[in-house]
């Protein structure tokens, strides 16, 4: 049906040149008055014919459109492929590698990590009552970091020491009652044995005897009960306060006055730890190195190390140990990098650049 449209075209365009005046043939010469008239309705009659040739052939031409010929210039088709719209996953970009080769020596990224942080919390569930740190601050081990609302353990203790008491009184009063049993006993076996006193009366004191070693012992056994509950006690008042368990500086505080926190995680409002502590002289980097380039490095290796935030400062260090494991995603080794210097700019988390230096290259 293309095939018909684009005849039908051809067709009309030569019919047009057919009957088209040309205007470039020199005008006929003029035969006198009559001639020019004539010469007029000749010219008009030609002027309708054109006409209706041309209103006859598009006529044509929409029929043939309207009972299925094809448009006679169809839209032309892009030759290029339609852009895929697939709802299927899109291929990864290829990460940049964590570890590089220049100039010889092998480099990758890593961070400074402490290898001794804890979050500080009580061991016992508690309100805090004050705390005695801020972020910054550089702690003892054993400082007090924060108090606990300690009131009922408090009273316990006095309890206590108030049983501890007692049981002291009754071991001296238990002593006495011994004593004086014993000294009965001695005499009446005296007088027993001189028909003064009955046999009855001999087993009756030292019944009596008896039976108040045996009072004195649990009295005593009472004191050590006692003493240990006092000791009971006393630690856990003491656990009331929020100590360091070695000396760091404090990253975080997690806690306010007023709050509860406990040694278990009970959701709600309870918190879990009163700060962060960090131990600055156990700061080292971790740097995650290519498995392809992983024989390249060996313990004690020499290191230059560049933080990120300080680019001019090269940083001694050296290789502590490879951590025995890879990464299956990313298929990369941990490194475990000492550094040789102490120094107050290097902060936990900073991200470096880690050199590890060939045979011969000083570090």
């Amino acid at each position: 049906m293309w095939q018909s449209g684009a005849k039908v075209q051809r067709d009309k365009a030569e019919l047009l040149r057919s009957i088209a005046i040309d205007r470039t043939a020199p005008p006929p010469a003029r035969q006198g008055s009559g001639g020019g008239g004539r010469g007029l309705i000749l010219g008009l009659g030609a002027g309708v014919a054109v006409v209706a040739v041309a209103a006859g052939i598009a006529w044509s031409a929409g029929l043939l459109h309207h009972f299925g010929g094809a448009d006679p210039a169809p839209a032309a088709v892009s030759a290029k492929p339609a852009p895929s719209t697939s709802a299927g996953p899109a291929q990864p970009t290829p990460a940049a590698p964590v570890s590089e080769v220049r100039s010889g020596n092998l480099i990758g990224s890593g961070y400074v990590v402490a290898r001794r942080v804890a979050t500080v919390s009580a061991d016992v569930t508690g309100r805090v009552r004050e705390v005695l740190v801020q972020e910054g601050m550089l702690v003892q081990k054993g400082q007090v970091l924060a108090t606990l609302d300690d009131v009922l353990a408090r009273s316990d203790l006095d309890l206590a020491r108030a049983r501890q008491a007692s049981a002291e009184a009754a071991v001296v009063a238990s002593q006495a009652d011994l004593v004086d049993a014993e000294k009965t006993l001695e005499r009446t076996r005296a007088l027993t044995g001189r028909q003064f006193s009955s046999e009855a009366d001999l087993i009756k004191a030292d019944a009596r005897a008896a039976s108040l070693r045996a009072q004195l012992v649990k009295s005593k056994a009472d004191v050590n009960a006692a003493r240990a509950t006092v000791a009971y006690d006393a630690e856990m008042v003491d656990r009331y306060q929020v100590r360091a368990p070695f000396t760091g500086v404090v990253t975080e505080k997690n806690a306010q006055p007023g709050e509860i926190i406990s040694p278990m995680s009970s959701g709600g409002f309870t918190r879990t730890g009163v700060c962060t502590l960090v131990d600055m002289d156990s700061l080292e980097f971790e740097v995650e190195v290519n498995e392809a380039n992983i024989a390249r490095v060996r313990a004690g290796q020499k290191v230059e190390a560049t933080l990120d935030a300080y680019p001019d400062w090269k940083v001694p260090a050296s290789v502590l140990a490879i951590i025995p494991t890879a990464s299956r995603e990313k298929a990369t080794i941990k490194v475990r990098v000492a550094i040789a210097v102490k120094d107050p700019r290097i902060l936990p988390n900073m991200a470096a650049k880690v050199t590890f230096l060939n045979e011969g290259k000083g570090g």
